[in-house]
């Protein structure tokens, strides 16, 4: 779980968006890839995202420095039908493809109701709620998933078998915020996880359904945008690509007017907001509602940044000869 630093500098998250801009361009990539970079990773920040905010560009920009990442990939539509897109990242990082197809699924799902985005040959894309909110808007309901090259040798604990497992599911609402479920299915069941052993103990069912929420993960994200199962069988010209995605998006009135369901979700967010909520929770909230409340008490108050946060971005701005982006901080 991404939960607030217990100490941090509260950082205004215009200063981090200028910092990790200029830590992209500083590698390679064009100024508005690297715009976008910032806002999609900042974002994730003001939504206390923090593992797959702004810490991110500590990696990606190395990787993009040394070529294991395309630093000015050419994204392409390779394959296209009335109801899917076949998106190839050029070896870049994959928020690239993955954002570009999403909003062009966007425009596809309006015309034709539903439709599917693959993306292929590109490293990381972040947190797959990026991509399940772009559709709120557009009264549609969204899946993402996203998958990675396997290694995997017998021996090995099943848990390996799941991979990286994310996966997000997003639904709009009226006046409430919207339901985002933005997850990795086996975290808190990775190695590095000390209980992980006697969770799996105590509920296998669970663990079984980690693993199984991964597979599918692994098998339409991965396997599906070309990613063999053999790692020896895969040989990308850059070798941090090592990632697909898959969008699913439909629209509401498929079924129903998008205004009737919009007003079902927003009652169902009250009245689940005044469910008594779990052991050491203030609140009870659906997907999403957390991260709202956040984003804009954040976005007012600025991102309190942790010390290994602020540490790995202290990294790469030594790394880069860049200023860190400290000058303007509030207090703790």
């Amino acid at each position: 779980m991404n939960n607030p630093p217990e100490t941090y500098l509260r950082v205004r998250h215009q200063d981090l968006h200028g910092f990790i801009s200029q830590a992209g361009q500083r590698v390679g990539l064009p100024k508005p890839k690297a715009d976008l970079l910032a806002e999609l990773l900042v974002t994730n920040d003001l939504r206390g995202v923090f593992s797959h905010g702004s810490r991110q560009m500590a990696t990606y920009a190395l990787l993009m420095r040394d070529g294991r990442l395309n630093s000015d990939p050419q994204v392409q539509i390779v394959q296209e039908t009335a109801v899917s897109l076949l998106v190839d990242g050029d070896g870049g990082l994959g928020y690239f493809p993955a954002y570009e197809g999403t909003l062009a699924l966007i425009d596809k799902v309006e015309q034709t109701g539903i439709a599917v985005l693959l993306t292929r040959n590109h490293g990381h894309f972040g947190a797959a709620g990026i991509y399940a909110r772009l559709t709120l808007e557009h009264d549609m309901l969204c899946y993402v998933t996203s998958g990675h090259q396997l290694s995997l040798s017998p021996g090995q604990p099943v848990f390996n078998a799941a991979g990286g497992s994310p996966m997000s599911f997003s639904a709009p609402t009226a006046a409430e915020d919207p339901v985002v479920l933005d997850f990795g299915a086996m975290h808190d069941l990775y190695s590095s996880d000390p209980h992980r052993d006697e969770v799996a103990r105590l509920t296998p069912g669970l663990v079984f359904r980690s693993i199984g929420l991964g597979a599918i993960c692994q098998a339409w994200g991965g396997l599906l945008a070309g990613l063999p199962i053999d790692p020896g069988r895969g040989a990308p010209k850059y070798p941090g690509a090592n990632q697909g995605s898959l969008v699913i998006a439909f629209r509401i009135d498929l079924f129903m007017p998008p205004e009737r369901f919009r007003g079902e979700m927003d009652r169902y967010v009250r009245a689940v907001r005044a469910l008594q909520p779990l052991e050491g929770f203030e609140e009870a909230y659906l997907p999403g509602g957390v991260e709202a409340a956040r984003e804009r008490a954040y976005r007012q108050d600025g991102i309190p940044v942790g010390p290994e946060h602020k540490e790995r971005l202290e990294s790469l701005s030594t790394e880069l000869g860049i200023v860190p982006p400290w000058a303007t901080t509030l207090d703790a």
